[in-house]
């Protein structure tokens, strides 16, 4: 049954009930706390929910070591999993995304709290061994259902890596550096965010004005790439990127670390370690996955990087050289003047309501799925402007929630991410414990009276959200420990990169693509336009993800690293990318990738590819059809992180694709459209 607090998603994001609910105070009722918790309506909230957590947890570790061997020491796990994620999840979101500071603080103590009883605990061998025994009962282990075998198998992997079976003192090694590279992640990560300074001096003056002021000198946050004066990128280029040798060092303890606790538990690098269980498997896939994709583009990227050089020609006779600072900026132009995609002209057709209200048409048709704006409580949101969606199946009923923290404030992170703050799981008492996310993007507020409107980029970064948080609704496992997007890295994305396909599909914007004014529908035609203009200079594009990828491979390789940080940097960029390093710069203090994504930014590339094949064999044809939506749903939603990523795919696409099949998807991807070429010309 529809809940009578329910209302239309689309309504729930137009101007007109923004500025209600903002008149409202943002919600209504009795105070609670941050998404409902009690304890998290002040900061200090945090400590009793993280004792509480914590006491909990010992109790089932207690448990687990006195339950004989069977599913029911599978189940203690997941609830000892679930009572610490519980706190950990939310903290980390609260942590970079909460305005109030307090709250920030509060939540990254509690993070690192958690996180470093996590680590005690992976170590822990009586609590180990308890899991030891079922396994090794080879009657026992036979007899529990595969998603139970493998929920094992993985909490047995996780105490693996941590060293469980090494002596007293190596444990003790393994979580102090566990520790510390949780630390150095952390240090590492508010390094790359941090602005340069420059003596304002330096610079010519009638370029300053680009960079805020401070005093006698100019601060650089950025790399200014969309900035048509050429000296202004070039500048913000070299000052954001120069080498700093704090971050430096972090880097280089960071990846000794990842390299010191690899080796200590037994795999020869730390991307081994990194890549166990996933789609890839090993670095060594990795490699010939990206050296084939490499060798594919190669002409491409000539061509495109030739391109960029005659219109750099044309716009700049006196510097003709392609420089990094370039290309992002020389290949909008080129998109531009091709296809006449100005952002302005189809920014009216993409009002915030109405590309919520074409989610929800989409899922609906699709998946059987609706989504309904809920009123929230007091106290339950951080931010006025902050939309609490329900997620309704048409016979299952509620199936979860997603907080949609859509607009952009001060300290807010300038991301869009997708957060887990709950994980979905069987509880003890036969109900179904609901997911619960948040979406983040950063979006403009709106004009007054005027709806939210977004670019075409920003269209399909929600649908690309959505994709994650859709995962994690139909991902309903029994186990909270492999619930939704709690999956392999390479196979997390696939769902979330097969949305933006559905989002450059005509016949799904021409669903929802309304001029907010006119009510006039977005013409066929200037989709196209728009769609092929994504293909211009896309092989460069790639290789510059390639470049990123095998750079991230090199030094989570093997140590000690041949050279340092930077002249690896160098020289990958040269080989690999193909444009020229600048000197003094140090690009690889900016790759905030390597903490969440050390050893598998591959991870894009390989997801796009499972993406694009499911996309032309399973959607292409009709992307509406519900019986694929349900295979999809039954074949690769539905399991989480509880069946092999490898197996997910071949159930959707009917066969076991080859690295070769993975490249030819990604390549044949960047194929221009006959018909719209001709249509254009």
């Amino acid at each position: 049954a529809v809940s009578t607090s329910w209302c239309p998603v689309g309504s729930a994001f137009d101007a007109k009930q923004q500025r209600q609910q903002a008149l409202r105070g943002g919600a209504a009722g009795r105070e609670t706390g941050l998404f409902g918790v009690p304890e998290l309506s002040c900061p200090e909230g945090f400590q009793e929910a993280q004792d509480k957590a914590l006491q909990e947890s010992e109790q089932l570790v207690q448990k687990a070591c006195s339950t004989p061997p069977g599913p029911e020491t599978v189940r203690i796990f997941d609830q000892l999993s679930d009572s610490l994620c519980r706190v950990a999840d939310l903290a980390d979101f609260v942590k970079v995304a909460h305005p109030d500071f307090a709250f920030r603080e509060a939540a990254e103590e509690a993070c690192r709290n958690i996180g470093t009883v996590v680590e005690k605990l992976n170590t822990d061998v009586e609590l180990c061994q308890s899991l030891r025994r079922l396994l090794a009962d080879e009657n026992v282990a036979s007899s529990l259902d595969p998603e139970t075998r493998r929920v094992a198998e993985l909490f047995m992997f996780d105490f693996e890596i941590s060293g469980i079976h090494l002596d007293e003192e190596k444990r003790k090694k393994a979580v102090d550096l566990n520790v510390r590279i949780l630390d150095l992640c952390n240090e590492f990560l508010i390094g790359t965010h941090l602005p340069n300074k420059i003596d304002k001096h330096v610079l010519p003056e009638h370029i300053r004005y680009n960079f805020i002021a401070e005093g006698n000198y100019l601060q650089v946050a950025g790399l200014h790439a969309d900035c048509p004066d050429d000296l202004v990128r070039e500048a913000a280029y070299k000052i954001f990127l120069h080498s700093n040798a704090q971050q430096l060092s972090r880097l280089e303890e960071l990846l000794a670390s990842r390299n010191s606790l690899a080796q200590l538990v037994g795999y020869d690098t730390f991307a081994h370690r990194a890549l166990q269980g996933t789609m890839a498997k090993n670095p060594e896939t990795v490699r010939q996955f990206l050296e084939k994709l490499s060798d594919q583009l190669s002409k491409r990227t000539q061509k495109d990087f030739e391109m960029m050089t005659k219109m750099k020609m044309k716009l700049n006779p006196q510097n003709s050289t392609l420089m990094p600072w370039d290309h992002p900026y020389y290949s909008g132009v080129l998109r531009a003047e091709r296809y006449n995609i100005d952002p302005g002209l189809y920014c009216p057709f993409f009002s915030l309501g109405a590309c919520m209200e074409g989610l929800n048409s989409l899922f609906s048709q699709l998946l059987g799925i609706s989504l309904y704006a809920e009123q929230t409580k007091r106290g339950e949101i951080w931010s006025e402007d902050v939309r609490k969606l329900a997620v309704v199946h048409e016979t299952e009923g509620l199936l979860g929630y997603i907080y949609c923290d859509f607009f952009q404030r001060p300290d807010k992170p300038h991301q869009d991410c997708h957060f887990t703050v709950r994980g979905g799981r069987l509880k003890e008492n036969g109900e179904y414990q609901l997911p619960v996310v948040v979406l983040m993007l950063s979006l403009p507020h709106s004009a007054r009276g005027a709806p939210t409107l977004l670019s075409p980029g920003m269209m399909e970064n929600l649908f690309h959200e959505m994709g994650h948080a859709m995962h994690s609704m139909l991902g309903r496992t029994r186990y909270q420990h492999v619930t939704g997007t709690r999956c392999p890295t390479d196979f997390a994305e696939v769902p979330s990169i097969l949305m933006e396909y559905f989002a450059n599909d005509y016949r799904v914007v021409n669903q929802f693509a309304r001029h907010y004014k006119t009510g006039q529908a977005l013409p066929k035609n200037m989709v196209s336009r728009l769609c092929e203009s994504k293909k211009v200079c896309a092989a460069a594009d790639m290789q510059l993800q390639v470049f990123y990828a095998v750079l991230d491979q090199i030094y989570h390789g093997k140590h000690p690293l041949k050279k340092s940080t930077t002249e690896i940097l160098k020289e990958t960029q040269e080989k690999v990318y193909g444009l020229p390093y600048v000197p003094n710069t140090a690009w690889q203090l900016r790759f905030s990738h390597l903490v969440g994504y050390g050893a598998k930014y591959y991870s894009y590339l390989m997801s796009r590819a499972v993406a694009s094949m499911v996309w032309k064999q399973c959607f292409a044809q009709n992307p509406f059809d519900r019986a694929m939506g349900e295979r999809y749903r039954r074949e690769m939603l539905a399991h989480g992180g509880g069946k092999e990523p490898i197996l997910m795919v071949q159930g959707m696409l009917q066969k076991s694709p080859s690295v070769e099949d993975f490249v030819d998807a990604l390549v044949s991807d960047l194929d221009h459209d006959f018909e719209t070429f001709i249509m254009d010309s």
